[in-house]
């Protein structure tokens, strides 16, 4: 069983596959919060701005198994004339939560008999199954990675128990800072010029926009 909080369509807003047009699948649950405010004080990961409780969501909903999950998820494609749109290869992002809480080898693979890209956004604590086309670990805090190589790391910053300098070592591709929407000052600005600073200094890191706040996408 599969219980997901939402699902939809749009582009991907963030990291190295910023402008892609992708299916979101957003899975409930998380092992850093619980998703309630009464607990983000004590919890390992303090700054996370979304909801992911419950399935209640657009396109959420519990499915027995990979195939009513992937159906679910290849409907969401855009389909012109009873044809699905071949001409970019179909991208399924799986986020949270933590993903890989639920996400398993068995759903990769039937996404992959739709012909899907699969890619993984994770906070990197549990170990990741076979056959993920794109994985994006983004670490929280003091906690410790499982996985330790992949296609991109994404660091939100600042973070005091994660600095950049933790991670610079490890096999990913592609290293990305992304500035936090609230710096520990209040100002939201501030955060942008620390990641900016950082990145010319140390050019192995990019920078990170959430773009799809910028432009208003949802």
């Amino acid at each position: 069983m599969y219980h997901v909080k939402e699902a939809f369509y749009t582009l991907q807003g963030e990291g190295g596959q910023t402008g892609r047009a992708s299916v979101f699948c957003r899975f409930s649950g998380c092992n850093l919060w619980s998703g309630r405010e009464a607990d983000r004080a004590s919890a390992a990961c303090r700054f996370c701005d979304t909801d992911f409780i419950g399935t209640d969501g657009q396109n959420g909903g519990r499915f027995a198994n990979a195939e009513a999950l992937a159906a679910h998820l290849t409907a969401l494609w855009p389909d012109r004339d009873g044809l699905t749109v071949r001409a970019a290869t179909p991208y399924v992002v799986f986020t949270g939560g933590e993903p890989l809480l639920q996400l398993d080898a068995a759903l990769i693979q039937a996404l992959h008999e739709q012909g899907f890209e699969v890619a993984v956004e994770t906070n990197g604590t549990l170990p990741a199954p076979a056959g993920i086309d794109w994985l994006c670990v983004s670490p929280k805090g003091a906690t410790e990675l499982a996985i330790t190589a992949g296609d991109e790391l994404k660091l939100v910053y600042p973070q005091a128990d994660a600095p950049p300098e933790r991670f610079s070592r490890l096999d990913f591709a592609h290293f990305f800072l992304q500035p936090m929407d609230t710096a520990p000052t209040g100002k939201v600005g501030s955060t942008m010029a620390e990641c900016v600073a950082y990145c010319l200094a140390h050019p192995q890191w990019r920078l990170s926009l959430q773009t799809h706040k910028i432009t208003g996408i949802d």
